[in-house]
């Protein structure tokens, strides 16, 4: 699942309009207008050379789940004697789903309850152990990638919670 398809089911699951999408991306710190917007969330066709999709890279797309953190909560601003500094997104893409998991869970004010609630929704069972594992920092002794299946149920579940 790469990161196109990612923002198309996160669209979907969370009914965001695509005007909206360009602002979110625009306090993310990248400027997209929304006829971008409508060719970054347009399905690729491999099969077909010509198409004018624009492919959302790992840094756009960490934009993209940033500004969507400020758009639900709000500019945090740094506290006295603190940097703000972010936290830099890894090449590899399997870490995407890692990230997509935290962002939303900090976006939508989500507990590890309501995350479990969102897996199950999905028809999946996750233990509280599994959650924690996926929400850890990369390189943390439990950490653990998330992979396809796990990220597609969880935007599946957010599909099921927010659209009802």
């Amino acid at each position: 699942m790469d990161n196109n398809d990612i923002l198309i089911r996160l669209r979907y699951a969370l009914e965001i309009k695509n005007k909206e999408m360009a602002e979110i991306f625009k306090l993310g710190g990248v400027e997209v207008t929304v006829p971008e917007v409508i060719q970054i969330l347009t399905k690729s066709d491999d099969d077909y050379e010509d198409n004018d999709q624009i492919k959302c890279n790992n840094s756009m797309f960490d934009s993209f789940l940033n500004g969507f953190i400020i758009s639900k909560r709000g500019k945090q601003e740094p506290k006295p004697g603190q940097f703000n500094t972010p936290e830099p997104v890894s090449p590899k893409s399997a870490n995407v789903n890692n990230l997509l998991l935290k962002k939303v869970k900090i976006a939508l004010a989500l507990t590890t309850e309501d995350m479990l609630d969102i897996f199950d929704l999905a028809g999946i069972r996750v233990s509280k152990g599994e959650l924690s594992a996926l929400l850890r920092k990369e390189g943390h002794k439990n950490y653990k990638e998330c992979g396809d299946k796990f990220a597609r149920n969880f935007l599946k579940g957010l599909a099921i919670k927010y659209r009802g």
